[in-house]
Formats: C-alpha cells, structure tokens, sequence
C-alpha cells in the first residue's frame, strides 16, 4: 500500500515578507572576503576601529555586512566545553531565581572569554555580529530562540537555547548565523572544527525556520508562522537545505511508522534555479548502510517527490542528500 502525506500548497509557497541571500545573487563577495581575511585574529579591544577596517572600503550594505560577517565566523572559536558546563548546569538548576542568578553569571562569562581569549558560545558571536554592524552605520539585532540540531530540541517542550541575528539592508531584513557558519564540532575528533558554511548567511527563511526558532516569532520573517510543537517534530534539517533553499518537507513529522513492503511518499519544495545533478537516499538500519539514487518527480513550481518502499522491519534512518550535501533525515519504524 502506497502512503502519502500531502501538503496544502499555500503553505510551501507562502509569501516572504523579507529577502533571502539570492538577492545579492550578482554580488561578487571576494573583496569583501578578501578584507575579513586581511585583519585576521585582529584584538577586539576597539570594536569601532575594527569595523571602520571592514568595512570602509567597501561601498555597498551588503559587502560591509559581509566582510563582518565573514570575520566574525572566521575568528572566533566557538567555546564547547563553555556550552557544554551552560547546558548542564541550566538542566540542574530547577528555582527560576537560580537559573536567573546563574545566566547573569554567565554572561560575564562569555564576554570575559570573548574580548580576552576570542573564543565565546552563540550568544557571543550574536552580539560581536551586532556591535561591528552598529558601528559600521548597519541596523543589526540578536534574536533568541531555539536551535535544533540531531543533539537538541527533538521533540519534547523545547528549550531556548540559542542567539542569532537579523541584519536591515537596503530597506529589507535578512536573517543569519554566524556561529553555525563558523564551523562544527566534529563528536568522531572530539574537537571543534573550523569551516565557514555560507548556508547561514542571509538565509532563505522557510529554510531557516526549520532549524531556527525565534521566541518573538515576527522574527521568523514569513506569513506562515509554523508552531513551536511544528518545529520541534518535524524532519531534522541540515545546513544543505539552506544553502539550496529546500523547504516543506513531507511528512511534517520526523518519527514515522510503515509497514513492511509499504510506500512513502517523501515530498519538499525548492527555490531557485539550480540545476538538481544528484538526489540520494542513505538508509542505515540495524548493521546496515545503503545508498540509493532516487528516481525524482519535480514540477514547474519546484515540488519534488520521492517514493521509497521499506522491505525490513525495524527502525531506520533515512537521509536525504541534494548535490551530495545533507538536507533532512527522517526516522522510519517498519512493523
């Protein structure tokens, strides 16, 4: 039997209120990129005198922003074990009055760490992003909300737990990350490591929503607002998905039941005009790995479809990849 979730297309194609990165699609970067790298590990004693560097020879809003941006990620080193003693001790702390004791605490922490030793948490890197824009005459704010990766903010109530930034250029606001474009931490090394991802800067929004959650949710800069429970159950979502602009992912859900020989029917929409080479399917199962290239349906409106049938029982995994990058993942119990 063939199952399949459909979606109402309103709701893939809702209307953005703002701006995405492929505005500046004709915007060549590199002398921007090129000034971010010129004042590499420079103090951060004077903000002001940083940005002016950045930015003043450089003559649109966009490569100002950009070179900060980019020095930024490129920069600063994000503080795991300093994230990791935050986690913990905010799960132990159950009195609202000493959960807000110690965020104080450690906020003086994570600047102290950030001015002295350029290493910091999200919440560090939002701010730095905020200052040098300010500086450079840019309208730049922190959002907090929610961050959800294959570690954090799977299902359950959902716990805020992350910073990020939306800057104001040419009348239009546009949404980033500087901290999750600044690299990852790798579990199999034990160590963070350093890659400037430019998925999350200037990120199409429908993208960006499904990894990033705002606490004010006018900030999630759409007219279709998911809910909070939408976002923490559905599909987990990898930077590949925004950096090719892949969003509606069907089943809304991340945790799915088939039977055995039964068809899912996997559905997500794209914006852009990039050509799609490759779209592969990683199942990985109870002492198994198998690696399948999909046969697509895809339509004038950038809908694409996928149709896979579980022949063995169990639970497992399957990942999706676009042009051999990562985009969602999906759990699948057969019975």
């Amino acid at each position: 039997m063939k199952t399949a979730w459909t979606f109402c297309m309103a709701v893939i194609f809702s209307v953005h209120l703002y701006a995405q990165r492929t505005d500046f699609a004709c915007t060549d970067f590199r002398n921007a990129d090129n000034v971010a790298a010129r004042y590499s590990k420079h103090p951060l004693n004077d903000l002001k005198s940083l940005a002016d560097k950045l930015t003043r020879s450089l003559p649109s809003e966009e490569e100002k922003f950009r070179a900060i941006y980019v020095w930024v990620a490129n920069n600063i080193e994000y503080d795991y074990a300093l994230y990791l003693k935050n986690k913990q001790k905010r799960e132990s702390l159950k009195k609202p009055e000493d959960l807000a004791a110690w965020n104080k605490g450690f906020s003086l922490r994570v600047f102290k760490n950030l001015l002295e030793k350029q290493k910091t948490v999200c919440s560090g890197y939002a701010y730095l992003v905020r200052e040098l824009a300010t500086y450079a005459g840019l309208t730049c704010v922190i959002i907090d909300g929610y961050g959800r990766n294959a570690h954090s903010n799977i299902g359950g109530p959902g716990i805020a737990n992350h910073s990020w930034n939306a800057v104001r250029l040419h009348n239009k606001w546009y949404l980033c990350d500087a901290t999750w474009s600044s690299g990852a931490y790798d579990t199999e090394q034990s160590k963070y490591v350093k890659k400037f991802d430019v998925s999350y800067f200037l990120a199409d929004p429908l993208s960006f929503v499904n990894n990033h959650y705002p606490l004010d949710s006018s900030w999630m800069l759409l007219a279709y607002k998911p809910t909070l429970d939408q976002f923490l159950n559905g599909p987990l979502v990898y930077s590949g998905a925004l950096l090719h602009e892949v969003h509606a992912m069907s089943p809304r859900t991340l945790n799915l039941v088939a039977a055995k020989g039964e068809t899912i029917s996997f559905q997500f929409a794209k914006n852009g005009d990039e050509i799609v080479k490759s779209l592969q399917l990683t199942i990985e199962g109870p002492n198994t790995k198998q690696t399948f290239d999909t046969r697509y349906r895809n339509d004038s409106s950038g809908g694409y479809s996928v149709d896979h049938t579980f022949h063995t029982k169990g639970t497992q995994t399957v990942h999706f990849l676009l042009n051999e990058r990562y985009i969602f993942t999906y759990v699948v119990t057969v019975r």
